[in-house]
């Protein structure tokens, strides 16, 4: 077999990808984090000591294993070894808090967490009580057993002796990872061994990824975009390297350094790269080309202006795949690209009834080859009907499909909020207000910024005979929610708007926005600059 050629319907797995990363690559670089270097050939028998030792600690077939940690080595051994035992890691976003981390953990009824010493106390105001942990594998920063609450607390163990790959299958669960919930709570996304394949092999081709690349991503683990980074790498024979987080003015520095010629950019990152200063470092590097989604189009030519590299376009959610793209030769920009070999796509109005070309209406998906996209969402049986009713997964997204076959996004039809890169549940950010002691009534809801992204909005009523106090409203949230997740703008209203059967018109208050009675978060800005 030859690099980039698609494997065989049953070696579309983790065991088998890191067996033939092994065989065909051997010791050629594959992996650059912190001070960790890794070989193609060393990735198998570090998912085998590391399954082996989440066997000793009782992890079976099938158990879920939290990961709450930053950009480090660790992460990635737990979720490929994970995934060589049969397990299933689920990532924590690291800005979660604790009613968040509570929830992630009960929902997937995770047995054992693996967490970085600088998020324990993250976990001071979640009931772990309530969840199925039985361990707790901390990092760095411990050096003698403890407890969080009842739950034991030890630090990282040693890798155990190499467990012999589990004989998984490409529709066997690889990762819960949870994505945004629109009117209820986030949804935990079955991953299958073949989605994550088929994303590292769709990413690799969309970008003509090959042996002699230098892959680097400054994006976090707990996302499959990053997680995805390190298929491409397994699959062609090159390197990635990771870098534990993003830096504006030290982007370009970075890429220099580590030989970077494949960069991965989200769309808000583009318009604060370009408003650092010029400098030689945007020339001094080897990078040929950048995954962009979501960059607006005027950014994307002073990019490649300032810079010489272009960023192609693309599309994709955690329950689907790398679906739609652009490519070098595209004609045209501005558009999210043309559907990609091994999948079909429809333009459809609230009946999944295909809408002509140049009409705007819900983008729908489906897959070709077998578990190239999510199986479902864990313990959500009717939220995965509703998903991918007809035999569709229904996306949410307002498109129009252009007379050559480009699809152009419109905007978002689900009550979801993406900000510098996140996904924000609208539901959970109105669970948190709702619950202060001032709130009667809350509706929270996307406005536009000037990072061609969203900006989290909230309308508040007060309680009979209260004055919210905003500053000190913002101070209680940034205590019990992510940071991107916190308001930068917030409405106090007499009422919200109302249907006959009281429910929220949201859209009235979107098509309101920012008004000039609107409080700002003064604390948005800093650190949005930061």
């Amino acid at each position: 077999m030859t690099p980039n050629e698609e494997l065989p319907p049953e070696h579309r797995t983790v065991p088998q990808m890191l067996l033939r990363q092994a065989a065909l690559f051997a010791d050629r670089p594959a992996l650059k984090l912190g001070d960790t270097r890794w070989t193609h050939a060393d990735a198998a028998p570090a998912a085998a000591r590391r399954a082996g030792a989440l066997r000793a600690a009782g992890v079976n077939r099938g158990d879920r294993v939290a990961i709450m940690s930053s950009n480090r080595v660790e992460v990635l051994e737990t979720f490929l070894g994970c995934g060589w035992a049969g397990s299933v890691s689920v990532p924590i976003n690291t800005a979660s808090r604790g009613p968040q981390i509570e929830y992630f953990l009960s929902n997937s009824q995770a047995q054992l967490l693996v967490i970085e010493s600088q998020y324990l106390d993250r976990l001071a105001t979640a009931d772990l009580d309530k969840t199925s942990l039985r361990q707790i594998w901390v990092l760095d920063g411990i050096d003698a057993a403890g407890a969080v609450g009842s739950i034991p607390a030890v630090p990282w163990p040693s890798d155990g002796p190499a467990l012999e790959a589990e004989n998984v299958g490409p529709g066997d669960t690889l990762a819960i990872l949870y994505t945004s919930g629109t009117t209820g709570p986030s949804k935990g996304v079955l991953c299958p061994h073949a989605h994550y394949y088929w994303w590292g092999m769709n990413t690799l081709r969309v970008l003509g990824v090959r042996r002699d690349d230098v892959l680097c991503t400054t994006l976090p683990l707990f996302h499959i975009n990053a997680l995805n980074t390190y298929a491409q790498a397994a699959l062609a024979g090159c390197e990635v390297v990771y870098e534990t987080k993003f830096s504006a003015s030290g982007f370009w520095a970075s890429m220099g350094a580590c030989g970077a010629t494949v960069v991965y950019l989200l769309g808000a990152m583009v318009p604060i790269l370009l408003a650092q200063p010029e400098g030689p470092a945007e020339r001094s590097h080897r990078v040929r080309i950048g995954l962009g989604p979501g960059v607006p189009e005027q950014s994307n030519e002073a990019f490649r202006a300032r810079t010489g590299v272009r960023l192609l376009e693309g599309f994709g959610s955690t329950e689907t795949n790398f679906v739609i793209g652009t490519a070098l030769d595209s004609p045209r920009r501005g558009v999210m690209g043309w559907v990609l070999p091994g999948f079909e796509a429809r333009v459809a109005d609230e009946h999944d009834v295909e809408v002509p070309r140049g009409q705007a209406g819900e983008l729908l998906l489906r897959a070709q080859e077998p578990y190239a996209f999510a199986s479902g969402y864990f313990n959500m049986p009717e939220k995965t009907v509703e998903a991918w009713r007809n035999l569709w997964f229904h996306t949410g997204d307002r498109v129009l499909q252009e007379a050559d076959g480009a699809f152009r996004f419109v905007d978002r039809i689900k009550d979801a909020i993406r900000r510098r890169g996140e996904n924000i549940s609208s539901f959970e950010v109105e669970q948190v207000l709702s619950s202060h002691p001032e709130v009667a009534a809350v509706a929270v809801y996307p406005v536009g910024s000037e990072l061609a992204e969203d900006e989290v909005m909230a309308a508040l009523v007060a309680r009979p005979g209260r004055t919210l106090d905003l500053p000190g409203l913002i101070a209680w949230c940034e205590d019990r929610m992510p940071h991107f997740a916190v308001p930068r703008y917030v409405d106090v209203l007499e009422d919200l708007p109302r249907t006959e059967n009281g429910k929220i018109q949201k859209y009235k208050l979107r098509e309101r926005g920012v008004t000039a009675t609107t409080w700002e978060n003064p604390q948005a800005g800093r650190r949005r600059k930061a």
